[in-house]
């Protein structure tokens, strides 16, 4: 048995034609019923008739064709219109005659080609209409015409209004979508910049200094083994990145913290980079962000170090203060290829931008020996 929650799910299901019919069929229903037949709109003089058996026709062309008012628009309208002429001058003025400004206005809200060219042919068409319906004697005055044809065109006009509406809708929904493709794209590139860079680095660099180390059995064999440590960790987090990517996994991406920077350190001292690293404070229990930013400062600025400052003394300090992490990563310029870090700028430009996104302050600036220095000063306290 189906259950009374489903039945709305169940029925938006349903094809659109079959989710039109009822309005249809009770404008049908509803113009044969004795105490309601003659209550429908009239325009003009002409006198009342007893229904008879063009009356069905008139009530069907005016109610049923709403069942395609979405579907077939254009059919729609002009079915209810031949219809509602049909109605008013055989005199009938069944209540089935309100389907003609439903009708116009399902036109307007979807009919997709040819709304101008249908719009003027109707609205030529109705003048030799109300010519006819204009009798000889009688009380409808030609305001009255023109008042009923406003009406008409303000149906259209709410039904265009509403396709307009829509339309501004979807393409809302458009640009948001591809924003927020666009943010995870440059968030996955950002995570795939930090995490690669950072490992392939290590490892050219402690490749590079194995060749050096043949002499040295000891030497080569901790430098190769470091080598191979830092491959697998750079396969795991990549298997991890690539793993977001996977529509079904709803594992978040994992975000480092500065309890890790020890390791980080460690890592960047066993590729060779003499590091010195000081803490003052502790992190604050609601850092969130905070902490994740300062972690991918330090990371970049010591991959810059390994890369353009390889051998060069490197000095951290990472300073936690109530409201804010400070950070300062710097190389004294005297190693093999010191200066200030060159690359494409994109780790960088990533690092700005997430600082800049938490509303704290990042600069980077050649040191007095010639090497490089980065700041950051990050505010805590942000949500994760």
């Amino acid at each position: 048995m189906i259950g009374l929650h489903r039945v709305p799910d169940l029925w938006r299901r349903c094809d659109v034609t079959v989710r039109d019919s009822p309005l249809a069929l009770l404008l049908a229903v509803t113009s044969f019923l004795p105490a309601l037949q003659s209550a429908g709109t009239q325009v003009g003089d002409v006198p009342l008739r007893p229904f008879d058996a063009l009356a069905v026709v008139a009530v069907a062309l005016q109610s049923l064709p709403l069942a395609v008012r979405r579907r077939w628009p254009a059919v729609c309208l002009v079915l209810v219109s031949l219809g509602f002429a049909l109605d008013q001058l055989r005199g009938y003025h069944a209540p089935a005659g309100t389907g003609l400004p439903i009708a116009l206005m399902s036109a307007g809200a979807h009919l997709e080609r040819h709304r101008r060219v249908l719009a003027a042919l109707l609205s030529v068409a109705y003048v030799p209409l109300a010519v006819a319906l204009d009798r000889p004697g009688g009380t409808e005055r030609p305001e009255g015409f023109v008042l009923f044809y406003l009406t008409l065109v303000l149906a259209w006009g709410a039904g265009a209004w509403l396709r307009s509406s829509r339309a501004a809708e979807a393409e809302l929904r458009r640009h948001v979508a591809e924003a927020t493709r666009a943010a995870e794209r440059t968030r996955i590139a950002r995570e795939l910049h930090d995490v690669v860079t950072h490992h392939v680095t290590a490892m050219v660099v402690q490749a590079e200094a194995a060749r050096y180390l043949t002499a040295v059995p000891d030497r080569l064999d901790a430098t190769l083994s470091a080598v191979t440590d830092t491959g697998r960790r750079a396969i795991a987090d990549l298997r991890h990145l690539l793993d977001l990517l996977n529509p079904g996994h709803d594992t978040d991406v994992r975000t480092p913290s500065v309890v890790e920077l020890h390791t980080l350190v460690e890592q960047t001292r066993q590729a060779g980079q003499p590091v010195e690293f000081t803490e003052e404070g502790r992190p604050a229990e609601s850092a969130g962000s905070a902490e994740f930013v300062t972690y991918r400062v330090v990371q970049e600025a010591l991959t810059n170090a390994l890369k353009y400052a390889h051998g060069s003394r490197t000095v951290v300090r990472v300073r936690y203060g109530q409201k804010e992490i400070s950070v300062e990563v710097s190389t004294d310029g005297s190693g093999s290829r010191s200066g200030s870090p060159g690359g494409s700028g994109r780790g960088l430009a990533g690092l700005r931008e997430r600082v800049d996104a938490l509303g704290g302050e990042f600069s980077t600036d050649r040191s007095a020996g010639g090497g490089f220095v980065v700041r950051a000063r990050v505010p805590a306290g942000s949500p994760s």
